[in-house]
């Protein structure tokens, strides 16, 4: 029962620990095996997280192996050749902590929120994972099974579940972003161990990692730490990289998709540039303007005023190279799919066609303050930012600066982004249907 309590004590400070404060300080050097390390002190709890980014995702897999990114992510808490099977997981619990896995299109990121005298513990659990993986047939299988349950329960046997994966696949014609990351399972079941091993000697490897750690720590002992664990790993080969271009889509792409769902819905993707862009920060706060709210303009004209659907919606799925801007509704009981696309198109054209207002403006701009203060107002958070603003940007400092960069959005960015991006030649449109109609 104390350990209950004390692990959650240990999530509920990780929460509060870093309410905003004052500017973000961190060290960051390489090691000699090219391993990126980020070190952030803040003593405001005894806990610290270790986290590990992996320049890895789906989009970095074989058009034949897709899914393996996200595969890895299961089968790395398998064990190493120095924990067995089931007890990675334990030594976090065991210690009052706990960990998790994300894999996106891009990356593929791990953590343990730990007691801060457990620093040299999670260390040594990551380290295991990048040297000594246990990849192995009696695991391939196990997670082979975990991830057809993830497929049927998140995709397959949810209510618009493939939304995404039907988007991608058409909107994208040679880039790799054409998949998504759950890939295929008839790829990972084709694939053999000796695959599985290629993948993981490729990709996980220190000059493609870095290691970001926050917390209740001693930079220099952070330091001794860090090089007993890590510096022995060698350099292996260089790490491919994906250098493909998605050629400009010049005409709309329609289509419909039968489902079992009640309620059609509507969904556009029109495609925009890379994050990091001065373009991305304006389609960001465009989408703030159309749907960020039950206030905003989408929200009240189609849900409210209309009534023409229970939920409507705007966001960049912003991406390492150009992704896409999506819009999506579902219908009101008895509106169809046609009707509910007018109401959407309005409100599309009306920022296309009109600058936003002054106060729309300073509302967005302090929703775009608010977002950025919360993004890091964590020490997970902070781990995290300074491990994608490294591996993306190439600059971690953007942790305490990149506000700067949506402050420079100007009314007039947004309403000419609208004009450059939200053209109905450059998206995909699906009418996501009940399979009723069909």
């Amino acid at each position: 029962m104390k350990q209950i309590k004390f692990t959650a004590l240990l999530i509920l400070l990780a929460v509060v620990a870093l309410a905003q404060g004052p500017k973000i300080e961190f060290e960051e050097y390489d090691l000699e095996n090219g391993m990126h390390v980020i070190l952030h002190e803040d003593h405001s709890a005894p806990i610290v997280v270790v986290s590990v980014l992996y320049h890895v995702g789906s989009k970095n897999e074989d058009p034949n192996r897709t899914g393996f990114a996200h595969f890895f992510e299961h089968l790395l808490f398998e064990g190493s050749e120095n924990i067995a099977r089931g007890e990675f997981d334990k030594y976090i619990t065991n210690a009052g902590g706990v960990n998790n896995a994300n894999t996106s299109n891009d990356r593929t990121y791990y953590y343990e929120v730990l007691p801060s005298n457990q620093l040299a513990l999670g260390l040594w659990l990551e380290s295991e994972r990048l040297m000594h993986a246990r990849i192995e047939p009696i695991g391939v299988e196990t997670q082979r099974e975990v991830v057809k349950e993830e497929r049927r329960q998140r995709y397959d046997n949810q209510p618009y579940g493939t939304i995404l994966e039907e988007i991608v696949k058409r909107a994208y014609k040679v880039h790799p972003y054409r998949w998504t990351t759950i890939g295929s399972l008839e790829h990972l079941n084709e694939a053999s161990l000796d695959e599985f091993i290629d993948f993981y000697n490729t990709f996980y490897v220190p000059q493609n990692a870095t290691l970001s750690i926050a917390g209740d720590i001693d930079i220099e002992e952070t330091k001794k730490l860090v090089d007993a664990y890590f510096s022995d790993i060698k350099k292996e080969g260089e790490v491919p990289r994906v250098n493909i271009e998605e050629p400009k889509q010049t005409e709309e792409i329609r289509d419909v998709v039968y489902d079992n769902v009640q309620l059609p819905a509507v969904i556009q993707a029109y495609h925009m540039p890379e994050q990091g862009t001065e373009d991305a920060y304006a389609l960001t706060m465009l989408s703030a303007i159309l749907s960020d709210g039950q206030s905003s303009r989408m929200y009240k004209a189609i849900v409210d005023e209309q009534q023409k659907a229970v939920t409507v919606g705007s966001f960049p799925f912003m991406l390492e190279d150009p992704g896409l801007y999506i819009t999506f509704g579902i219908s009101n009981m008895g509106v169809d799919a046609e009707d509910l696309e007018v109401s959407i198109n309005e409100e599309i054209a009306r920022v296309r066609e009109e600058l936003i207002t002054e106060n729309e403006f300073q509302k967005i701009r302090n929703q775009m303050e608010n977002r950025f203060i919360n993004s890091s107002s964590t020490l997970q958070g902070v781990a995290e930012n300074l491990a994608n603003y490294h591996v993306y940007y190439g600059d971690a400092d953007l942790i305490n600066t990149e506000l700067e960069r949506y402050m420079k959005v100007t009314r007039e960015d947004i309403k000419r982004v609208a004009n450059e991006y939200l053209a109905p030649e450059n998206r995909v449109v699906l009418h996501w249907l009940p399979k009723s109609s069909q």
